[in-house]
């Protein structure tokens, strides 16, 4: 279930996606970002293009449709969200969320069902 947005910004570049947060707020933090994971930053710069190759989706505290992240996000096709001003602070590693670039929208994602195992129960 969608519920309520989590963040509300500006549409950047357009498209839905579902994914793990994984924040990066400087350039030393690179690497941290896998395949297959949503950058979320204050901001980026021709410098962080590279993360894009990775990256499924793109949030922003800061930035409009015409700055560096909304351009090379829709080069690379994949959704960002610009101007949430608070994302790098409400959002958290690990964090299921649902990207919507379209309406400039970021959901946190519930799971209808809890597939992991309860505690061992010694017999």
């Amino acid at each position: 279930s969608t519920g309520d947005a989590l963040l509300q910004g500006i549409p950047g570049s357009p498209g839905v996606v579902e994914g793990p947060v994984r924040l990066v707020r400087h350039r030393s933090e690179f690497d941290r970002l896998l395949a297959g994971e949503v950058l979320v930053a204050p901001y980026t710069n021709p410098s962080w293009t590279p993360l894009f190759q990775r990256a499924i989706a793109v949030v922003v505290d800061s930035g409009s449709p015409a700055s560096h992240a909304a351009i090379v996000a829709r080069e690379y096709g994949i959704p960002a969200v610009m101007s949430t001003v608070t994302g790098t602070s409400t959002l958290h590693d690990g964090e299921l969320i649902r990207v919507d670039g379209s309406q400039g929208r970021v959901f946190r994602v519930v799971a209808e069902a809890d597939g992991r195992a309860g505690p061992i129960v010694p017999g």
